[in-house]
């Protein structure tokens, strides 16, 4: 796929572009030749300045007032939070399920096309393990939201430098380097992968200009083929 393939006259919406993978594909849409336009939709700005970079410091609380600025062709959702920074259940439900879906409401309400979401290897609305049931709740209630085309990726371990240090994530990291080699088959799916990969991924899925809902896997994405349906 070559990204200056077609001329450049989309816009794409990142929110949560701070995040581990957002600050990873927040360059590749702004230098990949897609895009006209990159609006980054945040509670507070970033660091940096591009021709091409919109900036829009929101309040995800009442994300209906900002809606005239979340006009996109091609939005790409990394918002995420872990049980431990949230604080509480209730906090972490907020990020990873209110914010993603009314940000997909009200794209779509805009007339978005496409809506690339990060979420985990084991999301599962059915879940006993309360994160895996929040990310299989929000994919459910997103592929309902309606865009041409929705692509859920699902990577496992992330790994990548954080903003913030996560030791438990940082040590599970190191152990899985060691034990990826190893997982072979059916566990190819537990081998950590990269951030930088999931970026990508994003990124050649938007390029796609399909239809329909696409589940990307972990190992699919780290491997760089087609997604599942």
């Amino acid at each position: 796929m070559d990204p200056t393939s077609s001329a450049p006259q989309k816009v794409a919406l990142i929110a949560g572009a701070s995040g581990l993978v957002g600050s990873q594909l927040l360059p590749l849409l702004l230098s990949c030749g897609r895009y006209t336009k990159v609006i980054s939709v945040g509670r507070r700005p970033l660091p940096l300045m591009h021709p091409l970079l919109v900036q829009r410091t929101v309040d995800f609380d009442h994300l209906e007032d900002h809606r005239l600025s979340l006009i996109a062709d091609d939005v790409f959702c990394c918002l995420g939070t872990t049980m431990r920074q949230a604080g509480s259940k209730e906090a972490f439900y907020k990020v990873d399920y209110l914010y993603v879906v009314k940000l997909a409401a009200l794209t779509a309400a805009n007339f978005a096309a496409q809506f690339m979401v990060v979420s985990a290897m084991g999301a599962d609305a059915h879940s006993s393990f309360y994160y895996n049931r929040v990310k299989g709740d929000m994919e459910a209630s997103v592929r309902q939201a309606p865009f041409r085309s929705v692509h859920i990726f699902r990577p496992s371990l992330l790994l990548g430098a954080r903003p913030e240090k996560r030791l438990g994530e940082q040590i599970g990291a190191v152990l899985l380097k060691l034990v990826n080699p190893l997982l072979l088959g059916p566990l190819r799916r537990y081998r950590a992968v990269a951030a930088q990969a999931v970026a990508q991924a994003m990124l050649n899925a938007a390029y796609q200009d399909g239809g329909g809902v696409r589940v990307h896997l972990s190992d699919e994405i780290q491997a760089g083929v087609s997604p599942s349906a």
